[in-house]
Parts: structure tokens; C-alpha cells; sequence
């Protein structure tokens, strides 16, 4: 049976959630499931950062902080998942900027299509920057989803990967959790 990968921008999915369906919590064992559907999932890929802390932290940002770990250490518990985290940096201007989190999604990505670990590469972004890592796997043989919102992802990236499905209310709806964490 043909594999494949699910490569989750945790921000960008967090940001969707967030907008457009009141941020419900998801399972993401059975997101991962659904989006794998007539493939062996191979893994599913969760990138992100952990929340800023001040120093000294303030007690929201340990909550935050805390909330954080308590669903990364859940994540890793699941079967067949691995997370990847980036870092956050403050700017100049004091705004929080995501660093490494592209390029450990592009590099897993590269990785997995030319050691032939995957046929099919399910990617959950929105990022021009991941259109060179696209266009690698393609080249490798490798089939590209990606999951998106309207107005949330860029053009290029929508043009360059070879299907296309809309993250719907009915998607979502089917992904929540029942049980509280």
C-alpha cells in the first residue's frame, strides 16, 4: 500500500482554527486518519513553537507555556507521530517571528520523498517559502495535497501542489475531540 506523510503547520492550522471555526479542539490522531484516507499513514509531522516567555515570565505566559508542553508531550505520546519544533524570536519592533519552522517542514519533506519513504505528502500550510520543497518531492515522484482556508495560503504554493481540498466546517466538525484533555 502507498505511504504517506502529514506535515502539520501548527501555527498556521492553530491561526485557521482560531478565525474561522471558534477554535474547537481537534483530535489530531483522527485528522491525521481522515487526511490519510486509502494511504498507510507513514507519520504525521506537527511543527510549531513553544509560547514566548518573558524573563521573568509573567503567570499567563507560564500557563500558556505549560498548556503547550501538556499537548506536545500528548502529541508525541500518539502513535506514529513526531514534533518538530522551531524557536520564537521578538524582533526590533518586539514582534514574535517563527524561526526553523519552514525549513524542518521542507527538509522532512525532501527527506522522506528521495529516500522513497513516501508516495504522498498531505501538507497543512500556507507558506510561499514551502513551494522549493514542493517542487522537490514532485520531482521525486511524490504526490502533494495541501489543506488550506480561503485567503489564508499563498498562490503560489496553492498552484504548485497537485491537489487541493478546502479545511471545511464539515472537516472540522468531524475531527473534535469528545472528551476534554
Amino acid at each position: 500500500m502507498d505511504k504517506v506523510a502529514i506535515l502539520i503547520d501548527g501555527g498556521y492550522l492553530a491561526a485557521i482554527l482560531r478565525d474561522r471555526f471558534g477554535e474547537p479542539r481537534i483530535d489530531f490522531l483522527a485528522l491525521s486518519n481522515k487526511l490519510s484516507e486509502g494511504y498507510e499513514r507513514f507519520r504525521t509531522y506537527y511543527y510549531n513553537c513553544m509560547p514566548w516567555q518573558s524573563s521573568p515570565p509573567t503567570e499567563p505566559e507560564r500557563l500558556r507555556y505549560s498548556n503547550m508542553n501538556k499537548f506536545i508531550v500528548a502529541l508525541k505520546k500518539s502513535p506514529r507521530f513526531e514534533v518538530r519544533l522551531g524557536k520564537l524570536r521578538k524582533s526590533n519592533t518586539g514582534e514574535l517571528q517563527q524561526k526553523r519552522v519552514d525549513i524542518l517542514m521542507a527538509v522532512d519533506l525532501v527527506r522522506m520523498s528521495w529516500q522513497r519513504q513516501i508516495n504522498k505528502a498531505v501538507l497543512i500550510t500556507g507558506d510561499s517559502d514551502f513551494v522549493p520543497a514542493v517542487e522537490n518531492a514532485k520531482d521525486a515522484g511524490v504526490i502533494t495535497h495541501l489543506y488550506y482556508a480561503p485567503g489564508t495560503f499563498s498562490d503560489e504554493l496553492f498552484t504548485v501542489c497537485d491537489e487541493r481540498t478546502e479545511i471545511t466546517k464539515e472537516l472540522v466538525d468531524s475531527v473534535k475531540r469528545t472528551t476534554p484533555s
